[in-house]
């Protein structure tokens, strides 16, 4: 389990406070600063291990939890979702760079390595103290409604619903984002494909909510070429 040494030790003290009757708002604090720590610790490894990708979480951690506020979700579960969005692709430092800065189309087998990223995010997540359910949004992040996804091949509602928001934005964010093998597709285009994704790769009611978040914010040109063409070529030039 990854646990530190001081978060064991926070851990006793919120044991201790409530043996002793005292508050527990500092003891509470201190542990989801060291939980704050930890996201932002292995958020740099992601970035140190695929420029790319950890720009990409940051980004789609952003999209993630507004469309978990405009679902009126608590704040705790947002602050899960918000995590594990920054989180998702976390497991894939267990990929080999062969693998994960390959240029072309990955071969059968490669992808079935590549896909191992989100247990393997799910086994190094899963251990941290207040991180069980963020752990298996990770996990999960790669099921579709339909029951066609991995690793579990859940369907439906048995999709974590944070799962199912990180899914619909990490699909869209790739889809506007340019990559070494292709350009980032027309806004129109990938709202096109979000819409007929409804009901068989995503959940249709989170769709809805994202199409009007996109029509209402992004479709001015200057925002959209702001927030992602110019960054994205810039990453692309750092990273291909």
């Amino acid at each position: 389990m990854i646990r530190t040494s001081s978060t064991l030790d926070i851990e006793e003290r919120v044991l201790t406070s409530m043996l002793e009757g005292f508050p527990l708002k500092d003891a509470k604090g201190e542990l989801q600063f060291v939980q704050d720590t930890m996201v932002r610790g292995l958020s740099t490894v992601l970035r140190m291990k695929d420029l790319a990708t950890g720009v990409h979480s940051s980004r789609l951690a952003e999209w993630a939890v507004r469309v978990a506020a405009r679902l009126g979700l608590d704040p705790q579960y947002q602050r899960d979702v918000e995590t594990a969005a920054l989180l998702h692709d976390i497991g894939k430092i267990g990929i080999p760079d062969a693998i994960l800065h390959k240029p072309s189309a990955l071969t059968r087998e490669e992808r079935l390595i590549i896909n191992k990223h989100a247990e393997y995010g799910w086994n190094a997540l899963r251990g941290i103290s207040g991180f069980e359910q963020v752990s298996l949004f990770v996990l999960h992040h790669h099921e579709r409604v339909d029951g066609k996804g991995y690793p579990a091949r859940l369907k439906g509602e048995a999709i974590p619903l944070g799962s199912r928001i990180v899914s619909l934005i990490d699909a869209f964010d790739a889809m506007i984002s340019t990559r070494c093998y292709r350009k980032a597709l027309p806004l129109d285009e990938a709202v096109r494909r979000l819409e007929s994704g409804r009901g068989t790769q995503f959940d249709p009611k989170l769709v809805e909510h994202l199409v009007w978040m996109v029509s209402s914010e992004l479709r001015q040109p200057s925002r959209v070429t702001d927030a992602f063409a110019i960054r994205e070529l810039t990453l692309t030039e750092a990273t291909c």
